[in-house]
């Protein structure tokens, strides 16, 4: 099973100060050859693996916090109950602009007008939640981008796009003209909104509304709950306008708080704590006594794979980091029927682990261990989208290490990079949330995943260089490797991941 616990933050000061934001609020053949690293006599079992290890990783045994209710959800049914409401809005498939049809929406090019011809076909068939949800993983790529030229080659990557994406239609609420233009741009909303006369700008808050509620239901086999708080600066006045929509959008009502105050960094660090299933500890540690406002969101997800892998089948095996290192890890190890396909373009292999639930993983394992910096440049939605049409379900042997990760970015950079650069500079323009002159110089983003045996607590389209697996008989995720998560229902990435060294947290 898998554990994702993932929190945002941004913050907002006077003056050289910050914005906090921070909100987390959607799957996916191997070659014929015996992989590396799998060797059947491997003594190791899951017997000799400590104790502790199995009580850390096992979904039955996590975390259970005092006073942790059922309340902690958003009661959607209540809210509805409680009269009219727009909910219905957004899953029409309403009038687009038409792309020429004989535009290849594969085919690289730096033409603006054959990029948007890609993304207007991507929304061919799809509801405006869907829609919506294409750009929100296009910029969750491209963001993962960003940070991985950031990072060593060697090191694990753990994103959550969706929720950043919320966090950043929440802050456009109080963004002024400018500002708001600029988010909408960056985050590729105005690309949304841009492509039916039907849609305006209060459609992406509508749309984020009915994402928040259609993810964070009970009762849909897995467990996945996101909570945004506001806090503000006691003789901070919030206009009017900011409080009512950030409540009625995004389900978040500012509460007036003093920051100089040690005991309001204990009781955002519980409220963190108890709403992640303790996966995230403390993740404020220190807070500016300046501060006007912060926003945080916070996220836990915890899913049951439909096919668990039996514990005695795994092992201690070899993971190839690089070319010349070598860790040796817990492997798990399961048959069944799993969906996977090869995209020969890209040279990778692409395995489907679903969830109980409408949610899966999708593992893109780069068939050459250099592999990873294409796979890593070249994913977007389309290819995603290519990679499910091609999928094929046979009964397949899978190898996948037992991993756990936990990290944690300043994203401000990254953004900046990316064209969100008013929000961060004196002339960032945050009138519509309040008369104080303010600017985010802090975005922390931090998560963590645990997968394991149980699962894991985070028209016709061309098919050129695109083959089902006929003949794979073993998917060995022996070296580094993406994981994607989506939820199914939404077209919602809701986590993207790199794994380098499953050894390493």
């Amino acid at each position: 099973m898998v554990l994702l616990g993932l929190v945002c933050v941004a913050c907002l000061l006077v003056s050289p100060s910050l914005a906090g934001i921070k909100d987390l609020s959607s799957h996916f053949s191997t070659s014929n050859q015996n992989p590396r690293g799998f060797e059947q006599s491997d003594p190791e079992d899951v017997e000799a693996i400590p104790l502790d290890f199995h009580r850390e990783n096992t979904v039955t045994n996590d975390l259970v916090l005092d006073g942790f209710e059922d309340e902690d959800y958003i009661d959607f049914d209540k809210i509805l109950a409680a009269g009219s409401d727009d909910y219905v809005e957004g899953d029409e498939i309403d009038e687009i602009a038409t792309p020429a049809p004989d535009i290849d929406i594969f085919a690289e090019s730096s033409d603006p007008k054959i990029r948007r011809a890609r993304l207007l076909r991507l929304y061919s068939s799809r509801s405006r939640l869907q829609r919506l949800n294409i750009i929100n993983a296009r910029f969750g790529f491209n963001l993962y981008r960003s940070l991985r030229n950031d990072v060593n080659q060697t090191d694990n990557i753990l994103l959550a796009p969706a929720g950043i994406s919320i966090a950043m239609g929440m802050m456009s609420l109080g963004a002024g003209s400018q500002t708001h233009e600029q988010i909408y741009k960056a985050m590729g909303f105005a690309d949304f909104v841009n492509a039916s006369h039907h849609y305006d700008n209060t459609t992406v808050h509508k749309l984020f509304r009915k994402l928040t509620h259609r993810l964070f239901r009970r009762n849909f086999g897995y467990t996945l709950r996101s909570v945004n708080d506001v806090y503000v600066k006691q003789d901070v006045k919030v206009k009017d306008g900011f409080r009512e929509e950030t409540k009625a959008y995004y389900f978040a009502e500012p509460q007036s708080v003093n920051f100089k105050d040690p005991a309001f960094l204990d009781k955002a660090n519980r409220r963190i704590q108890k709403l992640t299933k303790g996966l995230i500890q403390e993740p404020l540690k220190n807070i500016d006594p300046n501060m006007v406002l912060m926003l945080l969101n916070y996220l836990y997800f915890k899913g049951t794979w439909e096919q668990k892998f039996p514990k005695e089948m795994t092992y201690y095996r070899n993971f190839r980091v690089n070319e010349k290192t070598s860790v040796r890890v817990p492997m798990m190890t399961n048959k069944g029927n799993y969906m996977a396909a090869a995209d020969h373009e890209l040279d990778c292999d692409i395995l489907q682990l679903p969830y109980t639930g409408n949610i899966s993983m999708l593992i893109a394992l780069p068939r050459k261990i250099t592999g990873m910096r294409t796979l890593e440049q070249e994913i977007s939605p389309t290819v995603v989208n290519k990679w499910l049409k091609n999928m094929t379900n046979r009964t397949r042997e899978v190898v996948l290490p037992r991993f756990k990760l936990e990290q944690n970015y300043d994203l401000i950079p990254n953004l900046k990079e990316m064209g969100l650069t008013d929000l961060f500079e004196q002339n960032g323009d945050f009138s519509g949330m309040t008369s104080e002159k303010l600017s985010m110089n802090w975005l922390k983003h931090q998560g963590t995943i645990t997968v394991n045996e149980e699962g894991t607590e985070a028209a016709a389209l061309t098919q050129v260089g695109f083959m089902p697996l006929s003949s794979q008989i073993r998917f060995v995720v022996d070296h580094p490797f993406l994981f994607l998560i989506y939820e199914h229902r939404t077209d919602c990435l809701v986590f993207i991941g790199r794994v380098a060294n499953p050894s390493q947290n």
